[in-house]
């Protein structure tokens, strides 16, 4: 197979490079060359590298007819003792193998003490210090792994993977820590971790692999993961992890694996059903060029006659070029297929080039099979639902109440979190098994009982906090979040509250055309009307009482002149606009009974001690108002006398909180919000990286955007009508000028038209009587003030010669003259 060829073409190419470069100094000392292989013989990788050595050993002898080679084989299970065996008793001069770097570290210190070269297929994940000069008879073949690390990492970022399950065996691992702190570190850089380790006991230690990888499986049915990562493990190890993994449910449509270079590069020499139960992993292998050489052609007809391992040949062969660029496949069925390429400057491309970047984000599977792509989280079903938490004692049985029954599982739950979860539920597109269960516990208890599995989710009336965010993911909020001060109500102690329903010039404006008003009245109505007659000071009350009067309606005179009609008609539509706009100023201003602006000043002054609901709105006060620590209670809300229980002098609730204790409370308590200070509203928790919680924010924003929500907080939360008015967050303000200018424009100008034309009439009667009496002095004689006093004279004259009788209010039949 293509892979197998590769890997062992490569061993053949490193021992006959050696003995070429060796051959000039041992040529003339000794025939025989002995050379010492380090592999375990009972793994398909050690019987590769022994049929590799072999061949280049017979390859070697054919062609050299002075110099010989000598292959001495020893099992790497006891790797220190087959060392110095070798050494001593065969006189190696050269070790070659070991994959594991403990076995490469132990074989390199023994060859530096007996200057015996050592070549390793293996290297440290991190280098330790002074290497060089610690083994400097080691020879590495095989880069640290850090490349694929770093591979592994992007794939994560690529999929948007927040958390991830890492499997290893133990003994692949060989001791070595460096690759486990690389991935960490390189997960973190793309903003995910590791969720759980599941470590594998050594292959050759096991006498029965598939039931002890069954036992080990089994734990990760506790976690709802489904992204996997294999980060090192044997080909015989792997087939049992997925033999397993396949039988147990975690190898399908909803989860992915990420396979190694040491698994996927052996997939050439397995079965087709080892291929299968691996069916949607993602591998990474290292990247061979397409060029092929005559040598290499000779290799693989040599490397194919050996019976033992039955190897087909199935592709073009080729060399290895640059193991820098590593090969993305993806087993697809009975087979896989190279999908991508991955290189350590460029990321991901089609096209197996290095230092050429690249626009591509995101592996091509994901661009390519979107509808394939894995959800890397099992989903609920009806064998295994949804574990919510439902927290028993909640501060309102509007939000959430449990009446318990006579079993856990007949336990009714209801109230406004229930409906809204269920609404949304409706909307997620997907059937959701999901399972209440009632706890007695804190909010904080509630948030770390999902944080560490025992739920997989939580409803009620949960706060979202940056101290929560950092154990689990909430969803977009169903409701607002605030701060909003409660005290008894009491009434506002001002002598002068009832000018404040309107502001001082409305006011003034308003005394104006008062006065304005009786002067025209008094001018229309004393000549004709003999209630407005007598003395100045008689007709001057009359007039002042009968306009007053009339802003009660309560004026029993009568009027006759039509003008004055006209007048008293706009204003007394002005004065019902006044008097009712008035009342309802007034009466909002006494009945919302306001905290005045500096009650928390004085709160935080006299140290008077104040309450609130739970821990995140104590320490919001200690922080945002300063207010301190101990005079901060921790209160149970459901009770309407807390303040003469607690003996507290303010009580500092949510929004949500606040607008149901004023609804059952709404005459003795009143309510200041804080607009400019919140919190991020309640929402439902979710693990970290649950894909359900993305989808439950998007069905909240749907409920939003529909109103399903609004009328679901008037069933449940919404105070009713005779409380709604205890809700304020600011003092009413009084009512401008603004807002009357155009009624009182149009009573002055009715008022002002209405006197012109009595004057106008006035004029017309003078004109009249002297022409009658006076003919013989013509306009022009006289001056215009005379003639202005003259008509001042005729206007008081005629009504002090007004019969004072009702029954005379024409005047037609006075003929007296003027002095």
């Amino acid at each position: 197979m293509v892979g197998t060829v590769r890997r062992s073409w490569v061993l053949f190419s490193v021992l006959i490079l050696f003995l070429l470069d060796s051959y000039g100094a041992e040529a003339n000392n000794n025939n025989v060359t002995c050379v010492g292989l380090i592999i375990d013989v009972n793994t398909r990788i050690g019987k590769e590298e022994k049929i590799a050595m072999e061949i280049a050993a017979q390859t070697y002898n054919t062609s050299s007819k002075t110099q010989k080679l000598s292959l001495y084989i020893q099992d790497s299970l006891r790797v220190t003792s087959a060392v110095e065996e070798m050494i001593r008793e065969n006189r190696v001069k050269v070790i070659i193998g070991m994959h594991t770097w403990q076995e490469a570290a132990l074989v390199a210190d023994i060859g530096s003490q007996a200057l015996v070269p050592v070549i390793s297929f293996a290297a440290p994940a991190i280098n330790p210090p002074l290497m060089q000069l610690r083994w400097p008879f080691l020879i590495q073949m095989a880069k640290n792994g850090s490349e694929q690390i770093k591979c592994i990492a992007n794939i994560v970022q690529a999929y948007n993977w927040k958390r991830v399950v890492l499997i290893y065996e133990d003994e692949a691992f060989g001791g070595d820590s460096g690759k486990l702190a690389l991935l960490t570190e390189a997960l973190q850089h793309v903003g995910s971790e590791i969720d759980y380790h599941l470590v594998l006991p050594p292959f050759s230690s096991m006498s029965d692999p598939g039931w002890v990888v069954h036992e080990e499986l089994v734990k990760l049915l506790k976690t709802q993961l489904r992204n996997f990562i294999v980060l090192e493990s044997s080909l015989e190890m792997a087939i049992h992890l997925f033999r397993e993994a396949k039988n147990m449910g975690f190898v399908r449509r909803d989860s992915t694996w990420i396979i190694p270079n040491s698994i996927t590069s052996l997939l050439d020499s397995v079965n087709n059903s080892v291929i299968s139960s691996m069916e949607g992993a993602i591998g990474i292998k290292t990247h061979y060029s397409e060029e092929v050489t005559s040598e290499y052609h000779d290799f693989h007809a040599q490397f194919g006659k050996f019976s033992e391992l039955n190897i087909q040949r199935k592709t073009t062969p080729t060399l290895l070029s640059d193991t820098s660029i590593l090969s993305i496949v993806h087993v697809l069925g009975k087979r896989y297929k190279e999908i991508e390429f991955w290189t350590p400057d460029s990321g991901f491309s089609m096209i197996p080039s290095i230092g050429k970047p690249n626009t591509l984000v995101a592996p091509v599977i994901l661009q390519r099979n979107l509808q394939e792509s894995p959800k890397v989280w099992e989903m609920p079903t009806d064998a295994k639902p949804l574990k919510i938490g439902v927290r028993g004692r909640a501060s309102f049985g509007n939000f959430v109440k449990v009446d318990y029954g006579v079993k856990l599982n007949e336990n009714n739950y209801s109230g406004f979190c229930i409906q809204i979860f269920l609404k949304a539920r409706e909307l997620l597109g997907y059937p959701l098994p999901y399972k209440l269960e009632a706890c007695n516990c804190t909010y904080n208890d509630l948030v770390h009982l999902v944080h560490n599995k025992t739920y997989d989710a939580a409803i009620g009336d949960l706060t979202i906090t940056a101290e929560r965010l950092q154990y689990v993911d909430f969803t977009a909020p169903y409701i607002e979040s605030g701060v909003a001060m409660i005290a008894p109500a009491k009434p506002v102690g001002s002598a002068f509250m009832f000018t404040k329903p309107f502001t001082w010039d409305m006011w003034l404006v308003t005394s104006a055309i008062l006065i304005y008003t009786v002067l025209i009245v008094w001018l229309l109505e004393h000549q004709s009307n003999p209630e407005f007659s007598g003395s100045w000071r008689n007709q001057i009350s009359t007039a002042l009482w009968f306009t007053f009067s009339s802003l009660f309606f309560a004026h029993r005179e009568n009027i006759h002149n039509n003008l004055t009609r006209l007048v008293m008609g706009v204003w007394l539509f002005v004065v019902l606009i006044l008097t009712s706009s008035y009342t309802a100023s007034l009466s909002s201003m006494l009945t919302v009974q306001k905290l005045e602006p500096n009650y928390m000043e004085l709160l935080k002054k006299n140290n008077l001690p104040v309450g609130c609901t739970n821990l995140s709105v104590k320490k919001y006060l200690v922080n945002a108002f300063e207010f301190k620590e101990q005079n901060i209670k921790i209160i149970d809300i459901k009770h309407s006398k807390l303040f003469k229980q607690e003996k507290i002098f303010a009580v500092f609730l949510e929004f949500p909180y606040e607008e149901i204790f004023l609804n059952k409370n709404c005459k003795d308590y009143t309510s200041t919000r804080l607009h400019t200070h919140g919190f991020g509203g309640l929402g439902f928790v979710f693990q970290r990286g649950s894909p359900i919680t993305r989808d439950f924010s998007e069905a909240i924003l749907k409920l939003s955007e529909a109103g399903t929500i609004l009328s679901l907080k008037k069933k449940w939360l919404t105070p009713q009508n005779e409380c709604s008015a205890n809700i304020t967050s600011s003092e009413p303000e009084s009512l401008s000028l603004q807002s009357f200018g155009v009624l009182y424009l149009i009573s002055f100008v009715t008022s002002t038209i209405c006197l012109l034309l009595f004057l106008v009439r006035l004029f017309i009667s003078h004109l009249q009587h002297h022409n009658a009496f006076k003919g013989n002095i013509t306009p022009g004689e006289e001056s215009t003030w005379k003639k202005a006093v003259r008509l001042v004279r005729y206007f008081c004259i005629k009504n002090l010669r007004r019969a004072p009788t009702l029954a005379d209010t024409s005047g037609a039949n006075d003929h007296s003259t003027l002095d």
